[in-house]
Formats: C-alpha cells, sequence, structure tokens
C-alpha cells in the first residue's frame, strides 16, 4: 500500500494593513462628494424655480385677462340662448351659418303651406236678376225640371206653387236640402221665397229649387257668392237619365239570353 499524504488546504493570507485602509478612505469620500453634488444640485433647482416664478408673475396679467373675457362670452352666449329659447326660436350652435332669407318661394310638397297666390279670380258669373221692385228672381234646373224662385224681404213664408213648403215636400230630406242655402248665408227666417216648379219627380224638383234659390241670393247679394260657392250650391248637377239603346232592355240592361 502506498501512503498518501492529504493535501493541506492553502489559506489567504491576511491582507496588509495598507491594503485595509484603502477601502475606508473611499467609502469616507463618497459622502463629501455627494454632498458637493446636492449642494450644486440644489443651487441650480433654486435658480430655474426663480426664473418660473418670474415668468409666471409676468404672464399672470394677461391669462386672467383672457379668463375674464372667456366668462364674459359665456355669459352673453348663454343670454343671447335663454332670450332665443323665450322667442320661440332655436338657437344658433357656433360655427353654424343662418339661414339666407330669399324672396323665391320655397318648394314644399305634401305639407301645409300657404298656397301661393296666382294672381286675381276672374268675376263670379251671375245668372238672375233683380227687377224694378227689389225682387230677385233665380232659375234652378236639376233632370227635367225646371224651378222658377223669387226672392223678397219679409218674414220667412216659403210658397210653392200656391201650397206651403211643408205640404208639397213632405220629406224632411227635401226640406233640409231647400233650406240649405238659406241657412248657410243667415236668410232663413228673413226673406220670402216663392216658387214655382214644374217637370220631374221629387227628387229633381228638390234640386231645382236649391238651385234657383241660391242664384236668387246671390244676385241679391253679391257679396253671398263665397259662401253659396263653398256649399256647392251653385253647381248645376248635370246627371241626367241615360237614353235606352236599340236592342237592350233599357240603358244598358239586355233581354235575358236563351239557346234554344
Amino acid at each position: 500500500m502506498t501512503d498518501e499524504t492529504p493535501e493541506t488546504e492553502q489559506q489567504p493570507e491576511p491582507a496588509t494593513e495598507t491594503e485595509a485602509a484603502a477601502p475606508a478612505e473611499t467609502e469616507a469620500a463618497a459622502p463629501v462628494e455627494d454632498a458637493a453634488v446636492a449642494k450644486v444640485t440644489g443651487t441650480t433647482d433654486e435658480a430655474a424655480t426663480a426664473e418660473t416664478t418670474e415668468a409666471a408673475a409676468d404672464e399672470g396679467a394677461p391669462v386672467e385677462e383672457a379668463s375674464a373675457e372667456e366668462a364674459a362670452t359665456g355669459e352673453a352666449a348663454t343670454g343671447e340662448a335663454v332670450d332665443a329659447e323665450v322667442a320661440g326660436e332655436e338657437p344658433v350652435a357656433e360655427g353654424a351659418t343662418e339661414p339666407v332669407a330669399s324672396d323665391e318661394p320655397l318648394l314644399d310638397i305634401g305639407s301645409e303651406a300657404d298656397p301661393v297666390d296666382s294672381g286675381p279670380r276672374t268675376a263670379a258669373v251671375v245668372r238672375g236678376r233683380v227687377d224694378r221692385h227689389g225682387v230677385a228672381m233665380g232659375t234652378g234646373r236639376r233632370k227635367t225640371a225646371v224651378a222658377r224662385v223669387r226672392i223678397s224681404d219679409g218674414d220667412g213664408k216659403l210658397t210653392v206653387n200656391g201650397r206651403e213648403f211643408a205640404e208639397y215636400f213632405p220629406l224632411e230630406r227635401d226640406q233640409q236640402m231647400i233650406q240649405a242655402p238659406l241657412q248657410a248665408t243667415d236668410a232663413l227666417g228673413k226673406v220670402d221665397v216663392w216658387v214655382r216648379v214644374k217637370g220631374g219627380g221629387p227628387t229633381g224638383q228638390t234640386g231645382a229649387v236649391v238651385l234657383g234659390i241660391a242664384r236668387a241670393l246671390q244676385v241679391k247679394s253679391p257679396e253671398l257668392h263665397e259662401k253659396l260657392s263653398e256649399g256647392g250650391y251653385l253647381t248645376r248637377d248635370g246627371r241626367m237619365v241615360e237614353r235606352k239603346k236599340y236592342g237592350l232592355r233599357k240603358a244598358r240592361r239586355a233581354f235575358q239570353f236563351s239557346k234554344r
């Protein structure tokens, strides 16, 4: 067996006194350098703060003036908006342009815009006359009936072919139709009406009397034309019975077809 001698571990040599003292001197010198840097930096910060304060003092007056002007402008705009709301107008937003007034009529389809006046109206055609006694006369026609009507100031008496009005026209519908033009012009009970009618049946005679009364009222008082025209009392109803055709039972009714 061979003898193996263990190697001895090398221990670090103790540092000399000079090397141990060097780090201590370095650590002591560091706080001194930091203090010098902080002193220089503090001086610089104080100078910058002083310059900023002086600049703010110089600009303080214009800034305050600008703030006062903005506040006054805002109050004026708020006052104008309140006035516009009180007047019923919509306030105009900033930067928006107000509509430019134009004399040309605007095209407004499908709305309730006032119609544009196209010019003077044509004169109304008056069919009737007033005799020397002040009696207004008018003629009305409907189907084959013809009515001669005379109107004069009175207490509202209405005579048809020498008979009482309610007796000659017993149907309430016919009575309301005949009195309609008198009621529209507030003449019912203020004038006397005399009627002579012939031809046709009850419906045709009723329509003829209505037209005759309306025309007599128009010639008696031309200012009543608008009311009579709006009610349609001055319009001649031209509907007539259609004539029978050859080869047909009536105007359009054909005979019954028989195959055999």
